[in-house]
């Protein structure tokens, strides 16, 4: 049973519905319909708590005051019921890592996962058919994958492999990358597609392509970015795909979008307060939210934490700070909640630090926990973001 003000409502439902006067009690089989309208046709000043439903993604949305804007509605995961805390053994969403650098060792095999619910260290998934890093990193909410990267540099590979992310063993080949030596790719996703963009063949390029995470195979083209680029900082959600900034030949502030059931050239989306590249290597995205997880200014390195508003064209906007200046940390989330795992600071120090943080909130970073060995670099990507 709900109760509504019901007092600047329609009867709509003849006779037998209960007058709408005061304070209304609906039971099935009554109902009410909300105001609803395209992204373009949201009010601009309204009262804070005013309940929309967004055509063009199909979901409830609230206005939550003009600093954070309008924001979807989620349903809150269920299947958060990990183990105790440091354990990070759940059944709750995932985030994996593909082929970390680990400081020394440069090129790794490794696959690593969390579980984004419960906070501790990660844990061993099985290892990758290829020995790389810088790769491009993607997935639904049965498989994950990763694509291209560099081997043994200047060296570059096209592999694309994947795991079925409910369990842990090694990952099985699914296809190659449009090219056969590229380097730093992003990597985004809804429930069907997989789309790549950017990276260095061997210099940058604005290919955009995709897979049918589904099935196997090669890449397909999509459409050119803006602007050539790579180590993009990618997210979006189950419509609409976002690159931010990335290196063209240095850094950037362009932000594009794309529509991920389509194909075709991305559009501009608005800019970054900054321009920077390494902004987090993963999907750091829930329906309503990218966030983009400090990076390269050229020549140091930021702990500036900024977000975008997928549903809204614009610009970012500041969230908080970094717990340090941090670039190419492993990018991971789920509709709550996104994390920053490894990363390189100004010293080119690789750390061991996981860093989370709240989408709802904006300004508060929390230690998530520790990895076992210092790393940064790989392929960020989990079974519960927001393309999902």
């Amino acid at each position: 049973m709900s109760e509504i003000n019901a007092s600047n409502f329609k009867k709509e439902h003849g006779d037998l519905a209960p007058d709408l006067v005061g304070v209304t009690e609906l039971t099935s089989p009554y109902f009410f319909v909300p105001p609803s309208g395209d992204t373009a046709s949201r009010p601009e000043d309204c009262e804070p708590g005013t309940l929309r439903f967004n055509t063009d993604v199909g979901s409830l949305e609230v206005f939550r005051g003009k600093t954070i804007g309008w924001e979807q509605i989620q349903r809150r995961e269920n299947q958060y019921l990990g183990g105790g805390t440091g354990s990070n053994t759940g059944t709750g969403t995932r985030g994996l890592m593909f082929n970390p650098s680990i400081t020394g060792d440069g090129e790794t095999n490794l696959i690593e996962f969390i579980t984004i619910s419960t906070m501790g260290a990660q844990q061993d998934f099985g290892d990758s058919t290829v020995s790389a890093r810088q790769r491009g990193g993607l997935g639904n909410s049965t498989r994950a994958m990763a694509c291209a990267g560099t081997t043994t540099a200047p060296s570059k590979t096209d592999t694309i492999d994947f795991v079925t992310v409910s369990s842990t063993g090694n990952a099985t080949d699914f296809g190659n990358f449009h090219s056969s030596a590229t380097g730093s790719p992003s990597g985004i996703s809804n429930q069907t597609r997989g789309i790549f963009a950017g990276g260095e063949v061997p210099s940058q390029t604005n290919i955009i392509c995709f897979v049918t995470i589904s099935q196997t195979g090669n890449t397909v083209d999509f459409g050119d970015l803006t602007a050539a680029r790579n180590t993009i900082s990618g997210g979006g959600n189950t419509t609409r795909g976002i690159y931010c900034g990335g290196n063209p030949n240095s850094k950037t502030n362009i932000i594009d979008f794309i529509t991920m059931a389509s194909t075709g050239d991305a559009a501009d989306f608005g800019d970054l307060t900054v321009e920077k590249r390494n902004a987090g290597k993963g999907q750091a995205s829930n329906a309503t939210r990218h966030i983009v997880y400090g990076g390269q200014i050229t020549p140091s390195v930021t702990n500036s934490i900024e977000f975008v508003t997928i549903a809204t064209l614009g610009n970012g906007i500041d969230f908080g700070d970094a717990s340090t200046p941090i670039e190419s940390s492993m990018a991971m989330a789920s509709s709550t909640r996104a994390v920053f795992a490894g990363g390189n600071e100004n010293d080119d120090t690789t750390h061991t630090r996981i860093d989370s943080l709240e989408f709802a909130t904006t300004g508060e970073i929390t230690s998530f926990g520790t990895l076992s060995t210092a790393a940064s670099g790989g392929a960020g990507t989990s079974n519960g973001h927001g393309g999902l």
